[in-house]
């Protein structure tokens, strides 16, 4: 039983687990360096215990991953980066916060940035909504003086729920497919399970932490806490106007959304179809994120009084705050990869398989096992549709409801391997221990609620 251990991926994920608390908890290591030894470390094994995985391995394929992590997430962070700096020290991320205020009342705050979030993750991926909405939570906390906590709570829900319950995003799309369900039910149904998912863990759980612990507000992406305060207290007639403000946000969200929409609908509207070379490249996330960036440099060069050369300064400290962020990210991401590599996703698949529970629960419980153990929510769904797509015909309701267990089985606790938790951490200017009871925390509660909501809506509303 011993030497089945010492062969199994479970060694591998135990020492995965040791390593990065070893170096980035014990020994407090900055983030990448601690991620890049415990990749190194976690490929050495995988090169004693995988078939065709040689010890070059270790070295090589802990940069191909984190190059891959870089590539897709490179240009959109640094691009963030900018859009951050220049919004808040315009005071366009100010000026959009007392909008709300206005709106909704000030007590009222988080409504406005969770409805917010919700709405825009829809078309758009989870990142590129925590880049656009992570300063004004950061606005709104240097603006109410308090909440922080509660604020990237919220912001983090409305992304994270549609990221894995809401086609078009690539894990329920894709998870859809596999199963075979119509995309229009997995839409319907995403977003009933999706809302009171939301609702659970942005504002009854964020409220709930936000109670018990006090997050100052840190540096963060170039920008200074006293820049922040500065830009709260400034009078609006200073500030740029809303619609000036909201550029950047609206420019990201309608240039994303564009391809989104056209790729889904032109099969219905063959006339979409010729739009598709344009919206193809607007609607990158890379060039949709860059056109957005330079709108907000613009309006912090004019709602400024910096000289051209003091501006281009001021951006290139942006620039390299993001390049800061975008290795910590892609290395998380590589770490998670070369798990990944040792077959802990298959080896828990295969293991839970016939345990004999109902088909909705297994896929929760393969998902949520897979996803702790290598750290990509979609890989986890994916891992789990390939196992569950089989089955689907022994189910007694529509299988939309399986596409929304993997979904929230896929979304569970999100730490240190996961890539998602360090872009969290880093932009929002968390310390670890804080982003465990926020960010980590949030996502085992939308998972659980998820997984309830199915539970339910399948017993009342079986739709078969």
């Amino acid at each position: 039983m011993a030497i089945e251990f010492a062969h199994s991926p479970l060694l591998t994920f135990a020492v995965g687990l040791i390593l990065v608390i070893l170096l980035l908890v014990v020994w407090d290591l900055p983030a990448f360096i601690g991620l890049a030894i415990a990749a190194f470390g976690v490929g050495l094994l995988n090169a004693v215990f995988v078939a065709d995985f040689t010890f070059g391995d270790a070295a090589t394929k802990t940069a191909t991953a984190f190059g891959d992590g870089m590539a897709g997430i490179g240009i959109p962070i640094l691009m963030a980066a900018v859009i951050g700096k220049s919004m808040l020290e315009s005071g366009s991320a100010q000026r959009i916060v007392r909008t709300f205020q206005s709106a909704v009342g000030k007590d009222n705050s988080d409504i406005a940035l969770w409805s917010s979030s919700t709405v825009l993750a829809i078309p758009v991926f989870f990142d590129s909504v925590f880049y656009l909405l992570a300063p004004l939570a950061r606005s709104m906390r240097a603006r109410r003086g308090k909440n922080y906590a509660l604020y990237l709570v919220v912001v983090g829900a409305g992304a994270a729920t549609a990221h894995v319950f809401i086609p078009p995003t690539p894990g329920p799309l894709a998870v859809a497919s596999e199963i075979g369900v119509n995309l229009g039910m997995t839409m319907l149904v995403g977003v009933m399970v999706a809302l009171p998912a939301a609702i659970m863990g942005g504002l009854v759980y964020g409220r709930w932490i936000n109670s018990r612990i006090t997050i100052p507000l840190r540096d963060a992406m170039g920008t200074t806490t006293s820049e922040l305060e500065e830009r709260a207290n400034r009078d609006t007639k200073m500030l740029p106007g809303v619609l000036e403000s909201a550029a950047p946000i609206i420019l990201a969200i309608v240039l994303v959304s564009s391809y989104t929409v056209v790729d889904t609908f032109q099969s219905t509207a063959p006339a979409l179809s010729s739009l598709q070379p344009v919206v193809a490249f607007i609607g990158d996330k890379n060039v949709a994120l860059t056109i957005a960036a330079i709108a907000a440099a613009l309006t912090y060069l004019r709602w400024s009084d910096l000289s051209r050369s003091l501006w281009e300064e001021e951006l290139t400290e942006a620039l390299k705050s993001g390049g800061n962020i975008a290795a910590i990210t892609a290395m998380g991401g590589a770490f998670g990869a070369l798990l990944a590599a040792s077959g802990i996703g298959s080896y828990i698949a295969s293991s839970l398989e016939g345990i004999g529970i109902g088909l909705l629960m297994t896929a929760w419980l393969i998902a949520a096992i897979v996803r702790i153990a290598q750290g990509s929510a979609t890989a986890a769904m994916l891992t789990t549709a390939g196992i569950m797509a089989p089955l689907t015909g022994q189910l007694t309701v529509h299988p939309a409801y399986l596409v929304m267990a993997i979904g929230a089985g896929g979304n569970i606790c999100s730490w240190y391997n996961d890539s998602g938790f360090w872009l969290v951490k880093e932009i929002g200017g968390l310390t670890q221990a804080e982003t465990l009871k926020t960010w980590t925390a949030l996502t085992t509660v939308i998972s659980v609620t998820g997984i309830i909501a199915v539970l339910v809506f399948s017993s009342v509303l079986p739709l078969a």
